[in-house]
């Protein structure tokens, strides 16, 4: 696949097959991520790959902490309430979702089933826990957007291979859970997580694809001719 064809195709897969992924297929993906470029070459990334069992507890602690009413316990700080453009944009792509799979505005069981679908990370096989060193997080936010470069690769290798992500932060919203099942050392701190597995094409979810600004709303020239 053309590295264009990659970033116009992909989408964010949220209904998977239960077929499992090759270990050796995660570690090419893994290693293409790894190209991504980070501040001064300091690399302050880590990936813990679960499936099976172990992504069977952090589902479960997850979603009955959460139902629980237990407060979400990231590690980095939440986005908060979006306002403005930012919350018309969350709001447009809730309602391509929930039009693709059938959920009407009052209805509030459906509505609370696919929340918590979010956080038993859509059910995929495989969840990539992206980590980053504390050490290089003391040094304000750029380990954050080193992981943003690192986590991107990450999506569109898999997708060229033929495999669906979402990026899901939801999936560590209780993020001791992860961090004890997954046994994450207490000098990495936990950043977000990937779903990822093979698209289920039956999937109402999966044909949808969010809409993107055009450069001319994003982007100023300056010193360029007119």
């Amino acid at each position: 696949m053309e590295l264009e064809q990659a970033m116009m195709g992909r989408r964010s897969i949220r209904g998977y097959k239960s077929d499992p992924v090759p270990r050796e297929l995660l570690e090419e993906i893994i290693a293409l991520a790894g190209r991504a470029p980070s501040s001064m070459n300091t690399q302050p990334w880590h990936f813990h790959v679960l499936t099976g069992e172990p992504l069977e507890r952090v589902r479960q602690g997850n979603s009955e902490k959460m139902l629980a009413g237990v407060p979400p316990q990231r590690e980095i700080s939440d986005h908060g309430s979006y306002e403005g453009v930012h919350r018309e944009r969350q709001v447009e792509i809730a309602k391509q979702l929930f039009a693709a799979m059938g959920i009407a505005r009052e209805d509030k069981e459906m509505r609370q089933d696919w929340v918590m679908r979010g956080f038993r990370q859509f059910d995929a096989p495989v969840s990539i826990v992206v980590t980053f060193d504390k050490s290089a997080g003391m040094h304000g936010t750029i380990a954050h957007f080193d992981l943003g470069a690192v986590t991107h690769g990450l999506v569109l290798a898999a997708w060229n291979r033929g495999l669906g992500t979402v990026i899901n932060g939801q999936g560590i919203m209780q993020s001791p859970v992860v961090r004890e099942v997954a046994q994450i050392p207490d000098d990495q701190v936990i950043m977000t997580c990937v779903a990822l597995g093979w698209p289920n094409e039956d999937f109402p979810a999966n044909t949808v694809q969010s809409t993107r600004r055009p450069v001319a709303e994003t982007t100023r020239f300056i010193g360029f001719p007119e």
